[in-house]
């Protein structure tokens, strides 16, 4: 596991964005076996919660059922993409509060949020703050605990036998935060998270009364009420299985951990019969036997360097483009099954699309797995047909079918040294655009293609083409 871990996170109406942190990972201890459960799991997990073994159990079957996952109705989706959207939009909707704010952080270093939360309460607004004390929690959090109660925030420690992993912000019981990412400033501009923002009222009301739950008790948490969307944990294992399982064309996954025999099994089981399954992570020689057993059953996996520009923190599963889970929950028998944590699914387009794209684009750019830990970046030589850094604006695209059960849909591939720009590919029919990633790379959607039909791209100053 990386020496420092990231999280993401979740933010306001219809233009939120979100963050991510990391923390000091301590030797982990070992969880107790999977407790049986039928609950649906919840809030986040963290890379720097402890991990825990357990022996394999029973594979899941090949198609399990389908997971629930309910369009949100009467509500809007906003969704933040780190490290590229940037803090303003959570800070945004914290300052927006006018009569309540509550908050459940695992990790709280930030002084701006701090800040913030401090000035909403002397305003009046009633602000209540739940920060995780277990683990690394107490250490990371005491530094807000102590300033927070010296300015009228109500503050509490979650119960010390249990690691608070989740991430959310509630403002005036409307409007909700669900992120995979913690407050501290430390790492906001070199992880990978995500947080969504939803005024939908069965989830921002099931969040407010698992809020209220946790305020009052002091023993280990139970699953939260499922609202539109929900996942909670304790109880995760089996949401996350049935969207794995759904899959029958494609599965993109994105996470910090990778000790779940479950999931490991379900994803290989995925590969097996036929799903095009593709992993993409931060390498640590922790998860290295499972990057083995994942390439043995051929899932494509794909690292990068534990000292590259961009951190993997978020956890993200998407099946055929049509489905996607994100949230705090890492692939670890802790967040799944003990820890409280929060995510979502959701087939809303709004949300999938976006998420599918930047998860294939991080794929794209990191290194395939071997056996010795990746490159820190970008390959160290550029593709054929482009241009060193600074000697020009140059791309270099491939297209190949996306997996999704239609023949004229494709994703194509572009790589070059345009960091941070807008890249758009364009058939005879279709145009789409997508920015690439610090590393100049960026995967876009492209459907209704024809087979031979020529692909151009322009990323900055930059065009090239291929073809389907």
């Amino acid at each position: 596991m990386r020496a420092r871990l990231g999280w993401t996170a979740l933010v306001l109406g219809a233009a939120l964005v979100a963050t991510s942190c990391r923390v000091t990972a301590n030797p982990a201890p070992t969880a107790a076996p999977r407790p049986t459960t039928t609950s649906p799991a919840s809030p986040s997990s963290a890379s720097s919660d402890p991990t825990t073994t357990r022996s394999k159990g029973p594979k899941p079957a090949s198609h399990p059922a389908k997971p629930k996952a309910k369009r949100a109705t009467h509500a809007a989706w906003s969704l933040v993409t780190e490290p590229g959207d940037g803090m303003q939009p959570i800070y945004r909707l914290m300052s927006s509060a006018r009569h309540e704010l509550d908050m459940t952080m695992y990790e709280l270093a930030d002084p701006q949020a701090v800040g913030i939360l401090e000035a909403d309460a002397a305003r009046g607004v009633v602000v209540r703050v739940i920060l995780d004390e277990d683990y690394s929690g107490a250490s990371v959090n005491a530094g807000a605990y102590a300033e927070l109660r010296s300015h009228r925030v109500q503050v509490r420690w979650a119960p010390r036998s249990t690691i608070f992993h989740q991430k959310t912000i509630t403002v005036d019981r409307h409007t909700s935060a669900i992120m995979t990412l913690n407050l501290t400033s430390e790492y906001y501009s070199t992880t990978r998270d995500f947080a969504v923002i939803t005024t939908d009222r069965a989830d921002v009301g099931a969040i407010e009364q698992a809020f209220g739950a946790d305020w009052v008790d002091f023993g280990p948490p139970q699953s939260g009420p499922p609202g539109m969307n929900l996942v909670w944990s304790p109880g995760a294992a089996a949401p996350l299985l049935g969207v794995i399982g759904s899959a029958r064309h494609s599965l993109l996954v994105e996470n910090e951990e990778m000790d779940d025999s479950d999931v490991l099994a379900a994803l290989e089981a995925a590969a097996r019969r036929g799903v095009r399954v593709e992993v993409v992570m931060t390498y640590s020689s922790s998860w290295a036997a499972a990057f083995h057993d994942l390439a043995g059953a051929d899932v494509k996996v794909s690292t990068y360097s534990s000292e590259a520009s961009l951190y993997i923190h978020a956890k993200v599963i998407v099946a055929d483009r049509r489905t996607a889970f994100v949230g705090s929950q890492n692939f670890s028998v802790s967040s799944l099954d003990y820890n409280r944590e929060l995510g979502l699914i959701t087939t809303d387009p709004a949300l999938v699309r976006p998420l599918a794209n930047t998860v294939a684009s991080d794929f794209a750019g990191a290194a395939p797995f071997r056996s010795a830990p990746q490159r820190a970046g970008p390959p160290p030589t550029q593709p054929p047909g482009t241009t060193p850094p600074g000697a020009g604006a140059s791309c270099r695209a491939t297209a190949s079918s996306a997996h999704d059960g239609y023949a004229g849909d494709y994703d194509v591939y572009v790589s070059s040294n345009e960091p941070d720009k807008k890249a758009t590919a364009s058939d005879a029919g279709d145009t789409h655009s997508y920015d690439t990633n610090a590393s100049g790379y960026a995967v876009i959607y492209l459907w209704n293609t024809s087979p031979g039909e020529t692909i151009r791209v322009t990323v900055g100053g930059a065009t090239c083409s291929t073809t389907a």
